[in-house]
């Protein structure tokens, strides 16, 4: 039986999305079909795009996990919202270890339209999937706003030919559980591949490429 190696999902994304928002529905419907398929679904505890992910979850009986923190002198931080009920609560000491410890407890992200605690989510996600590349966690880019989004970041800063091999652009909840599938199917070749050369040659790694 092959291993699992993408078993929780992050969701990032805007705080201040409305139920009734298209946004809101695409987090909600997205976690909802992930839930349905076994994946744990991951997020910050807040409202929005946060509350979106876990109560899409639970509506099929899905696992939710939320990271918090509880500030004390940030009044730009939304805090941790009560009707956001998750089955777990990891509680951090600011922002940046709540940021990284999300980073470090799901296995792949979805990251959503949002506000500069989206742009820092990604940029973190991003810079660690390159320092790490082969070894790395993908994410999904989730809206087709994106692809003007990266266009302009890759025509602008400078770049080393490994970043735009970290992430796919998905305008559906079905596109972004087929790139999952993708990730999931590169990271088996890869572990495949790499346990059987290990047999003979402890010292070759094998990297995957998405």
């Amino acid at each position: 039986m092959k291993r699992r190696f993408i078993q929780k999902v992050a969701f990032f994304g805007y705080a201040d999305a409305e139920p009734e928002s298209v946004l809101y529905k695409q987090a909600y419907n997205t976690a909802k079909l992930f839930a349905q398929q076994g994946f744990t679904i991951v997020n910050g505890g807040g409202p929005g795009v946060m509350e979106a992910s876990t109560r899409g979850a639970e509506s099929v009986g899905g696992n939710t996990l939320a990271v918090t923190f509880y500030p004390k002198d940030a009044p730009g931080f939304e805090g941790r919202y009560v009707q956001n009920i998750v089955d777990r609560e990891i509680v951090t000491g600011n922002y940046v270890e709540r940021m990284f410890k999300l980073l470090e407890v799901a296995d792949v992200y979805v990251i959503f339209r949002g506000g500069t605690g989206t742009i820092s989510e990604f940029g973190a996600a991003w810079v660690l999937a390159r320092l790490y590349y082969g070894h790395h966690k993908p994410f999904v880019l989730f809206g087709d706003f994106w692809n003007e989004v990266m266009s302009t970041l890759t025509r602008n800063f400078l770049m080393r030919g490994t970043e735009e091999r970290v992430y796919r652009i998905v305008k559906t909840p079905k596109e972004a559980l087929d790139v999952i599938g993708l990730f999931e199917r590169k990271m088996q070749a890869h572990d495949s591949k790499r346990c059987d050369v290990c047999q003979n040659r402890a010292d070759i790694k094998y990297k995957y490429q998405l």
